[in-house]
């Protein structure tokens, strides 16, 4: 999808939340508002003429409710992508929404940092609920409305949200380690439960206390391992295999990461195989003061995401989050990425 053409329809009858909506998306060029509406019946004849590429739906609309017009609407726009924002947070009503085909829901309380996180999720095709929803399963695997969404994401600031990169290349700067094992419990393991592949390249107490985590959250880690749908890498080990002379090789880091894809796709089989990869070799790099190497693999990084069906994690960790690394290779590293995050 064309940044341009990213055509946005606002559903909401708050006035101050809607001038809130239409700000946020004011200041991206990549968005364009084609229309306010604050009556249920109105959106959806408006729906109807526009055709929109993203409905932003509240429920509490008269007239219509939004769970009412999310189900019309996707029969007469079947293309447009519809994120719920409502005030409302009952577990209950969320499944309510999503089993209208809707690919999203914000509550409103968490708008401030989840809402451009949404949009991004929603237009690529997944879906997505905050993180206060951590532990429901509203988009269960033989769902067959539900598309592919390998993570719940966080309530935390984007840094930056670049549209025009349509690959899945994501980084998240982290404060802390459970910060860190949280998040890569989420990714990796909804990646898992959901019958794909996944690769963790990592420091050695990181890939411990993982298997623990997901364990706890229900995933059969042995299973994966021996089925070869989960295959855990040491960082410095990975480094070692492409790196000469302080510089990532192109060609034996593409080799390196691509038969680690191709293995653990072919092990996870499925209609749409993807594989999840989480690593912080690039964390590593920058804690040795070797931060060109890290932007060379970053690069390279974008050519294994345009290359595979990949969904891709980059982590940093207290060292470049906390003062330590320069600003103007924070943002290299930051225009690498289709996401950028941080807690």
């Amino acid at each position: 999808m064309e940044t341009s053409s990213i055509r946005v329809l606002v559903a909401e009858d708050s006035e101050e939340f809607r001038k809130f909506i239409c700000s946020t998306f004011g200041e991206r060029p990549e968005f364009r508002i084609v229309g306010e509406d604050t009556d249920g019946l109105r959106a959806l004849q408006r729906a109807d003429e526009l055709r929109p590429d993203l409905i932003l739906l509240d429920i509490g609309l008269p007239s219509l409710n939004g769970i009412e017009v999310a189900r019309q609407v996707l029969k007469l726009s079947p293309k447009s992508k519809i994120l719920f924002v409502s005030q409302e947070s009952s577990p209950d009503v969320v499944r309510e929404a999503l089993g209208t085909g809707a690919h999203g829901y914000v509550v409103k309380m968490d708008a401030a940092s989840e809402l451009l996180i949404g949009v991004s999720a929603v237009l690529r095709g997944d879906q997505f609920v905050g993180r206060r929803f951590a532990g429901h399963d509203f988009f269960g695997a033989s769902d067959p409305v539900a598309s592919l969404e390998f993570r719940t994401q966080g309530a935390f600031e984007p840094l930056q949200l670049n549209m025009k990169i349509p690959r899945r290349h994501e980084v998240q700067f982290y404060p802390d380690d459970p910060s860190l094992l949280l998040d890569v419990t989420q990714f990796i393991g909804t990646a898992l439960k959901a019958g794909h592949g996944a690769i963790v390249v990592a420091t050695e107490s990181h890939r411990n206390s993982l298997l623990r985590r997901l364990e706890r959250h229900g995933v059969d880690i042995a299973a994966a391992i021996e089925l070869g749908k989960y295959i855990s890498v040491d960082a410095a080990d990975a480094l070692s295999a492409f790196m000469v002379n302080g510089v990532p090789d192109p060609a034996r880091f593409l080799k390196f990461f691509g038969d680690l894809i191709v293995t653990v796709a072919e092990a996870a089989k499925g209609e749409q195989p993807r594989v999840a990869v989480f690593g912080e070799g690039v964390q590593l790099l920058c804690s040795q003061g070797n931060a060109e190497a890290a932007i060379r693999v970053e690069r390279l990084t974008n050519r294994i995401a345009n290359t595979y069906d990949v969904d891709i994690l980059c982590g940093y960790g207290p060292g470049t989050v906390q003062g330590g690394m320069d600003n103007h290779v924070f943002q290299r590293i930051r225009e690498e990425h289709s996401a950028v995050y941080s807690r």
